[in-house]
């Protein structure tokens, strides 16, 4: 392999990608920092603190795996730096993985100052900070002390290196914890947690204020967001139309993002359900309506809607649910 070349490594996992793009962002990841982490440092840190160090640590045992996101930080006189990784599955070998990018980043530090500077008794490595945000559905049952890698570390555990991880668990964090947070980086946890697809426009709700007061910048960061979560638990033929939602929003418009979203969503299920009825089978006037009459079904109560007829005789009319009826007439409200 030529010298500058570096190993292929392994696509990233859609909601690893969607994090790195995200926490890139400095406010995002000082927001990370303050909301989850309890430590006096974390409260001392401020953005015009935070540099991102835009360098790939790729590793040469793990040729598929490479340092997501590196800061660099001063405060009070001290430079130290704060690894993250990105995980949606368990990696029994995760403290072996940050030790090695530790080793990575002060071997470059040490290369890269001149030698009587580093020779001198007052010289010191920047000391770093490992963290894992992690979102799989599953338990994280990976040692997060070092030393519990090391055979028999109980007998030499006051003379063995260890250091201990900062683990940040979407799954495990309880939602009344997030909502209070009410900023980005906790209204992402919600979205992100392991639920029926029905419950993201409820929680959308419940995160209402919180969407409603974000910047743009903010808000555009969350609708792309929105497209990585909600787009592959959705069909096809139904991602233009929520992507469509997505992208013509902003935060003044969160009811009727939310509004449209649920319209979109229901016609999901709606359109699941009858594909999954047998043949001649009706259960109901909502289920009754074949796949390619919903949309002119939808279109009808929107005309409707606008004339004046009532919601019981565009349910009787469309064959849609008065829920459905409803929501259609409070977006053109």
């Amino acid at each position: 392999m030529p010298e500058n070349e570096q190993p292929a490594r392994l696509p990233y996992h859609p909601h690893d990608k969607g994090y790195k793009q995200l926490l890139s962002n400095k406010r995002v990841f000082l927001e990370l920092i303050k909301t989850f982490v309890r430590e006096e440092w974390a409260g001392e840190i401020e953005e015009k603190d935070l540099v991102l160090v835009n360098k790939s640590y790729m590793l040469k045992d793990f040729t598929e795996k490479e340092a997501d996101i590196i800061y660099r930080l001063k405060t009070k006189n001290v430079i130290f730096y704060i690894l993250l990784e990105l995980q949606s599955t368990v990696d029994y070998l995760m403290p072996f993985r940050l030790l090695q990018y530790m080793v990575e980043i002060w071997r470059e530090i040490y290369h890269n100052t001149p030698e009587k500077e580093r020779e001198r008794k007052t010289w010191r490595l920047p000391a770093i900070i490992q963290a894992v945000l992690y979102n799989g559905a599953n338990n994280w049952t990976a040692a997060v002390h070092f030393k519990e890698m090391l055979a028999g570390y109980r007998q030499f555990e006051k003379n063995i290196l260890d250091f201990k991880y900062i683990l940040f668990d979407v799954n495990r964090y309880r939602e009344e914890e997030l909502y209070r947070a009410a900023n980005l980086i906790a209204s992402v946890f919600v979205l992100d947690q392991k639920m029926d697809p029905a419950e993201i426009t409820k929680r959308l709700r419940k995160l209402a204020g919180a969407l409603s007061k974000m910047s743009g910048d903010e808000f555009r960061q969350l609708a792309v967001w929105l497209k990585n979560v909600i787009m592959p638990k959705i069909p096809g033929h139904l991602q233009p139309e929520l992507g469509r939602i997505l992208d013509e929003n902003n935060p003044w418009e969160v009811e009727i993002m939310i509004t449209n979203l649920e319209i979109t969503l229901e016609e999901m299920q709606q359109r699941a359900k009858m594909e999954g009825k047998a043949e001649g089978i009706k259960e109901g006037k909502a289920e009754g309506i074949k796949e390619g009459e919903m949309k002119k079904a939808m279109e009808t109560a929107k005309a409707a809607l606008k004339k004046g007829f009532s919601v019981e005789d565009i349910m009787e009319i469309t064959g849609l649910s008065r829920e459905t009826v409803l929501k259609i007439k409070n977006q053109l409200n």
